[in-house]
């Protein structure tokens, strides 16, 4: 690459850069093992990760995917925005963990489910961060639950929180917050209802006292459980893909075979969950799942990639992205296809 992060003419690649978010992912358990740094040490290349750097400027490709010859596995609305804004990009595999989301009001409210959210003051946080997915996540969550009560949007009144910017000094894993201003809200009376979701909206809710009118991990339909947490998606840019797929394939092929080690390996899977979502074990467990160390297998299936597609369309109505695309066009198959006739091959 040149100066400016640009591959040459010559396809010449001297560093790979990859991210997570700071919740359960396939990547983030193999970066854990250390398994990248091993498939790569004998190639001259430098592994980079976002979450080692303080440069405000890098650090941003983790919403917008701005970096070349990177990877990216997280909540899936930064991926989505950054290809509605003509990310190059595309998608390699998925993962989905069903974890906890959560509709809460106070003990004291009255309120049982959602049906009884007719009239009622529901919060929904405002972050200044260049893409809110956090605000994504909450209406996501309120609009379904408002289905569940055969209820509409229009009949209950949003509540716009703005919540403080964190200081940058609080870590990586502190993205996902304590929802402080949303308990405030709640707790204070200026709200009804709010949202929370993962081990940290799980343990708040229930050390808080909050009452749990709804946890859409309930619902029976996955293409409603589908939020910014599931299916989260695997993308490398496209000219990645394009100049080197040996490289790709072989970086998600150390994402696949994590799937598997973490089938052996519950307690350890766990463990690296907690530290990376700043929890502990026990709420680990709690938010998703007991089997969570089953949960960690990369797929391209036609369930998850519909309600990939759902999720964009619901971010397109609700002004998240402002241009519509095609998420089956946005799939690149062929590395994860490539990866799993290796796996056929080494087991014949």
């Amino acid at each position: 690459m040149d100066e400016d992060g640009k591959m040459s003419e010559t396809n010449t690649i001297d560093s790979l850069w990859y991210t997570r978010c700071p919740v359960p992912t396939p990547l983030g358990l193999a970066a854990r093992q250390g398994w990248f740094d091993d498939e790569f040490r004998g190639d001259g290349l430098t592994l980079r990760t976002l979450q080692d750097t303080a440069d405000p400027a890098l650090r941003e490709s983790h919403y917008d995917h701005r970096l070349p010859a990177s990877f990216r596995q997280g909540g899936n609305v930064p991926a989505i925005w950054a290809r509605a804004r003509g990310a190059d990009t595309r998608v390699i595999g998925l993962n989905w963990v069903d974890e906890a989301q959560l509709i809460l009001a106070r003990p004291d409210s009255g309120l049982r489910g959602p049906a009884d959210l007719a009239g009622k003051r529901i919060g929904v946080p405002v972050h200044g961060n260049s893409i809110d997915h956090q605000r994504a996540s909450a209406l996501r969550g309120i609009t379904v639950a408002l289905e569940v009560g055969g209820l509409q949007v229009k009949d209950v009144t949003l509540i716009d929180l703005a919540v403080p910017a964190r200081p940058a000094t609080t870590g990586w894993n502190a993205a996902g917050g304590s929802y402080a201003t949303e308990f405030e809200a709640l707790e204070t009376g200026k709200v009804d209802v709010i949202f929370t979701k993962g081990a940290r909206g799980l343990q708040a809710a229930v050390e808080r006292g909050a009452h749990i009118l709804y946890d859409l991990r309930s619902h029976p339909d996955p293409r409603k459980r589908a939020n910014n947490g599931a299916p989260r998606p695997i993308t490398v840019d496209a000219a990645l893909i394009a100049a080197r797929p040996d490289l790709v394939v072989r970086f998600l092929r150390r994402i696949v075979d994590i799937g598997a080690w973490a089938k052996a390996h519950a307690e350890e899977t766990v463990a690296y969950i907690a530290r990376e979502s700043g929890s502990t074990d026990d709420w680990v467990r709690r938010a998703y799942g007991a089997d969570i160390h089953l949960q960690q297998g990369t797929d391209l299936a036609p369930a998850w990639v519909e309600a990939l597609s759902g999720y964009k369309d619901f971010l397109l109505e609700w002004g998240f992205i402002t241009a519509d695309f095609d998420v089956q066009a946005w799939i690149d198959p062929a590395p994860l296809a490539e990866v799993r006739r290796q796996l056929e091959r080494a087991a014949a």
